[in-house]
């Protein structure tokens, strides 16, 4: 919720009256002169154009034709704000990094601070942002992914004569019953339902509606076991996550491993052993690949605490095939065959099609999910990425035909380039979530994209995705201007720090802006730097 008194419909108008032109003026298009007599991502008129130490390239002021410079106060204020924020990178004395740094008046548009503005930067989870806006454009915020269970057999007395089809089309929020009664289970209570007391054949978990790999070969391979780099099929469930606990046995014997869900499908390779006095070993839970089973080495003593590990699954389609599986079960409903996977859409009868039908199926069960606008929150505030990679892919499969990583990267460059109007040089998408290093974003690219967005019908909702300052959301900048008042989309990987969004300013105008450092030696480091910028514009007021 924007705060401090203005309303969001005059915010809203006036980002609409007065868009970013991140171009810049031409002689052929005189109209495009900023009034306050800069070009797009050139520093402000009444800011010095002084090179600082560490600045880098790309701050040297380009030629202005007549400028109308700002009335006294707001230059000595805009430059009080730069000296300010200059102190605050300055004082690093990191070499080699690099940083980029907008800060937007919500609006006039007009620039109160600009470092390299427009040099594409690897983003880490700031390309959330880039993700949740094309989606809540392209497909609203209401939109919702459905899951069926269908069959092709006949079913008599009760009995389907062979397999039922569990078609995934991308839902993130298939989870175990927990405190509500899972997807799941409520699917295989619908068939119980129905009548249905045994399956001849077998459950197949079919996730054909996305293509293309699960995994991407530009993340990093030290992280594939982490909840954070889950793989992201059609059909997904629990996260694509397993908790085990091993649990010491009797002396001499192999300890006990449970998983959580509690039902097959994670293959586990138990090589360790109980010992009865100290280990020789510390028990270790272990995966070289995600692929891979998972090993369990060392020793766990008797009368020892468990070992807890949770990682991510090797085949989170046949995972969620056993979930279903075994809430079919516990609904009562005998399946008399293994689950299987329907992994090529030449094999499925339900597969490519741009909106799903069963055809010859017939429909079983089926599942709607929260609405979009849920899992981007979760998106934003968890910054979780499986649910931004599935964003990204149905947005490929729903807008382009085909539910791929390269599909919805180009569907959100392209929502970027052609609706917002960011430069094509300034973002390239890899993935949905950042993860990946080779994602770019330029600070004025995020800073269009939530303007486009505050401008428009969804930006509330967008905002509301995003973590709030001083609370527990976003653990940051407490007992500054900037808490209960910045709302921002944070981001890391190695080497990189960001944080992108919109605070209100000490005289409660709208202030949008995004930070970006590469190459930092502390993105802990970084991240207190970014506090102190949204502190220092939360504070600042344009009349001193």
């Amino acid at each position: 919720m924007i705060r401090r008194g203005v309303p969001f419909v005059l915010v809203a108008m006036l980002l609409a009256a007065r868009p970013v032109d991140m171009e810049g003026p031409t002689a052929q298009e005189p109209s495009a002169l900023r009034t306050d007599g800069v070009e797009s991502g050139q520093p402000s008129a009444g800011l010095s154009t002084t090179i600082h130490p560490g600045d880098g390239p790309g701050l040297e002021a380009g030629p202005v034709l007549h400028p109308r410079p700002p009335s006294p106060p707001l230059a000595t204020a805009r430059e009080a704000l730069q000296r300010s924020i200059d102190g605050i990178l300055g004082g690093t004395r990191w070499r080699g990094s690099e940083f980029g740094v907008l800060v937007v008046d919500g609006e006039t548009g007009d620039t109160l601070y600009a470092r390299q503005p427009h040099v594409a930067l690897a983003p880490a989870s700031n390309l959330k942002v880039l993700t949740t806006a094309a989606a809540l454009h392209l497909l609203g915020p209401d939109f919702r992914w459905m899951t069926w269970v269908t069959t092709d057999a006949p079913i008599v007395d009760g009995v389907v004569q062979g397999d039922v089809i569990l078609f995934g089309t991308g839902d993130p929020f298939l989870r175990p019953s927990r405190a509500e009664v899972g997807a799941l289970d409520a699917l295989a209570a619908a068939l119980r339902d129905r009548g249905i007391r045994r399956v001849e054949g077998r459950v197949l978990g079919d996730a054909t509606y996305f293509s293309g790999p699960d995994r991407l070969e530009a993340w990093d391979p030290r992280d594939l076991n982490d909840w954070f780099a889950a793989a992201s099929p059609a059909l997904s469930y629990n996260g694509n996550m397993v908790q085990l606990r091993v649990e010491a046995s009797t002396a001499g014997s192999p300890p006990r491993v449970h998983t959580d869900p509690a039902h097959e499908g994670v293959a586990v390779d138990n090589e360790a052993r109980t010992s009865s006095g100290r280990p020789a070993s510390r028990l270790q839970v272990l995966r070289d690949a995600p692929t891979e089973p998972i090993r369990i080495v060392g020793e766990i003593q008797r009368g020892g605490r468990d070992v807890y590990r949770s990682m991510t699954v090797q085949d989170p389609v046949l995972f969620t095939a056993h979930g279903f599986d075994r809430a079919l079960r516990d609904a009562g409903i005998r399946v008399v065959g293994e689950p299987g996977t329907i992994r090529e859409s030449s094999r499925s009868p339900l597969a490519g099609q741009r909106v799903f039908t069963a055809g010859d199926h017939e429909v079983l069960a089926s599942h709607r999910s929260p609405p979009l606008l849920e899992a981007l929150a979760i998106v934003n505030i968890e910054s979780h990425n499986l649910f931004a990679d599935l964003v990204l892919r149905t947005l490929g499969r729903v807008e382009a035909g085909e539910g791929s990583y390269a599909a919805g990267a180009a569907v959100v460059e392209g929502f970027a380039v052609d609706e917002v109007g960011v430069g094509p040089d300034e973002v390239r998408l890899v993935d949905g979530s950042g993860l990946a290093a080779d994602n770019r974003a330029s600070p004025g690219a995020l800073v269009a994209v939530l303007r486009h967005a505050l401008a428009s019908g969804y930006g509330e909702a967008l905002l509301e995705t995003l973590p709030e300052a001083g609370t527990r959301q976003l653990r940051r900048m407490a007992r500054t201007p900037a808490a209960r008042n910045l709302r921002a989309k944070t981001g890391t990987i190695e080497g990189v720090s960001a944080l992108s969004g919109l605070v209100r300013t000490a005289d409660d105008r709208p202030a949008v802006f995004s930070i970006m450092g590469n190459d930092l030696p502390s993105a802990w480091g970084a991240k207190r730097l970014e506090d102190e910028i949204g502190a220092a514009v939360a504070g600042w007021s344009s009349s001193r």
